[in-house]
């Protein structure tokens, strides 16, 4: 698959790179990406809810009146789910929400969400961003003219960079990660994905080594 290289006003720069076609041009699995997406989502759960029971809530444990002989139904203490301020019966308890995905699904998943974005065009590839101080304004101006018609876009890059780093995150249209970090969810929740030159050399190198 070749791309464009496009420069930082959106123009081509009249280069171009070939991205692997086993990823980009790969039939998605879409079972597998809603599996991945939901292992994300399920993993940012903190999972802390908690409820006290009637062995835990504050009350007496006196018995409220005799078993038989009232005229009333029977009742134990005050701490009786039935009454206000009682234990709650079959409450949420503290537990994790963590999914387990093997590595090779969570690939499977992520090259299906990238070719995904390929079918649809929704993959550039940006030379270089330096940025010399941090400037939100200027980076969303340097992304309008890249992607003009995404609601988010999905910025990825080689390595850290701090101006860049303090440039895109109070930016809402912009999800920045580093190319290690990218999952599942990321793509499938962005509109376009933006690779930096960089990023996308070092990708192709990574998936010529694997498929070595």
């Amino acid at each position: 698959m070749q791309l464009d290289i496009i420069n930082i006003e959106g123009e081509k720069t009249g280069r171009t790179i070939d991205l692997p076609e086993e990823i980009f041009r790969a039939e998605p699995n879409n079972h597998v990406i809603w599996l991945a997406v939901k292992q994300h989502l399920a993993a940012q759960r903190q999972g802390t809810h908690k409820v006290k029971t009637r062995a835990e809530v504050k009350g007496s444990s006196r018995k409220l009146h005799k078993q038989k002989g009232t005229g009333g139904s029977r009742k134990g203490n005050i701490r009786n789910p039935l009454y206000k301020g009682g234990g709650t019966v079959f409450g949420p308890k503290p537990h994790g929400y963590e999914i387990k995905l093997n590595r090779k699904v969570k690939d499977l998943a992520k090259i299906g969400a990238l070719s995904t974005k390929a079918k649809e065009n929704k993959i550039f590839v940006v030379e270089d961003i330096t940025m010399e101080a941090p400037g939100t304004k200027k980076f969303i101006q340097i992304f309008n003219s890249i992607t003009p018609q995404s609601r988010r876009t999905l910025f990825l890059m080689p390595e850290h960079d701090e101006n860049i780093y303090k440039s895109f995150r109070n930016a809402p249209s912009i999800c920045g990660t580093l190319l290690s970090d990218i999952n599942t969810y990321d793509i499938v929740n962005a509109d376009s994905v933006v690779f930096t030159e960089s990023a996308a050399k070092i990708f192709v190198a990574g998936n010529e080594e694997e498929t070595n």
